[in-house]
């Protein structure tokens, strides 16, 4: 009798979902826990947003009332407006500045730790920390435009803060400050991953670094800009801190975003279902980023 086919091993290749057992069941209340509250707190929000609740959620279903409101409010337009501006840009200078980062650092630079300790150091802070230090910095009265006045430069103007057309720029340097050093951080993860190989065969080919980068390099550390693509992503869209820090939505409502939206109706204005309208739209948007990122990351594995 061949005892090869009733061993664990055997049974946990014609099972997989049998491989780590003990560790899934042990992982299972925390899994279901997590779940629970997320997905019932979610439905909880969407059902709500279909009501008309203000101070206290009731039933009192209104339909579509609340997103039509929304969606024929200014400052909730000037909101999307405004983080798809920061978004955008955000998205394209983390990476850049990231990459560029991991690249210089990845040639084996000397005091590479102390340089790597100072670019991720702002990601340390907390954004309403890094908020209130930009808007110092920012500040016509004792910022970059005295300072630079005090060099004899009287004309010199920069208050981006104080301009409706750029305050939106300002609250961006203090996000992008803060956040590439963790997106060098996981490029320079990506990167020592590279096999020194193909950097011994780019060389004897004859191509140059800044083609191989292109052509190999980036192509072979897709996972990684994927995974730094979702967690900007999710920053971006719900960016508050930064914002209330530095300008409060100011000027106006010139640098207004989604987050600050949804806390000053659900707790200033003690509109409820207004507040839950949209934060359901944000959870749409977040959903619109995760989906896709987790059919291609397990797509991929499944391939694999």
């Amino acid at each position: 009798m061949d005892r090869s086919k009733n061993s664990p091993e055997s049974e946990s290749a014609r099972r997989p979902w049998l491989k780590n057992i003990n560790a899934k069941i042990a992982a299972l209340p925390m899994i279901i826990t997590a779940l629970g509250i997320f997905v019932g707190c979610s439905i909880w929000t969407i059902v709500h947003s279909f009501t008309n609740s203000r101070l206290l959620p009731k039933m009192d279903f209104v339909g579509l009332d609340q997103y039509e409101r929304l969606w024929s409010t200014r400052r909730w337009l000037v909101s999307i407006e405004n983080l798809a501006i920061y978004g955008i840009c955000s998205l394209i200078l983390s990476l850049l500045i990231g990459f560029t980062l991991a690249t210089l650092l990845d040639r084996k630079i000397r005091f590479e730790g102390v340089f790597r300790s100072i670019f991720l150091y702002p990601f340390a802070l907390s954004f309403i920390v890094t908020g209130l230090v930009w808007q110092w910095i920012l500040n016509p009265e004792f910022g970059v435009q005295k300072i630079v006045r005090a060099m004899g430069f009287e004309n010199f103007v920069f208050d981006p803060l104080y301009d409706p057309q750029l305050a939106i720029y300002g609250i961006l340097i203090a996000g992008i400050w803060q956040g590439s050093g963790l997106i060098m951080v996981i490029m320079l993860a990506g990167l020592r991953g590279i096999d020194e190989d193909i950097w011994k065969a780019t060389r004897v080919d004859g191509i140059p670094t800044w083609k191989t980068y292109i052509v190999v390099i980036i192509p072979m550390m897709r996972g990684v800009f994927v995974t730094a693509l979702v967690l900007i992503a999710s920053g971006i869209v719900k960016v508050y801190d930064l914002v209330v820090a530095q300008t409060s939505g100011g000027p106006g409502i010139a640098t207004e975003v989604p987050a600050k939206y949804v806390y000053d109706k659900m707790f200033a204005a003690q509109n409820l279902a207004q507040g839950f309208a949209a934060s359901t739209m944000m959870l749409v948007t977040v959903a619109i980023i995760l989906v896709p990122w987790a059919y291609l990351e397990f797509k991929g594995k499944k391939r694999g």
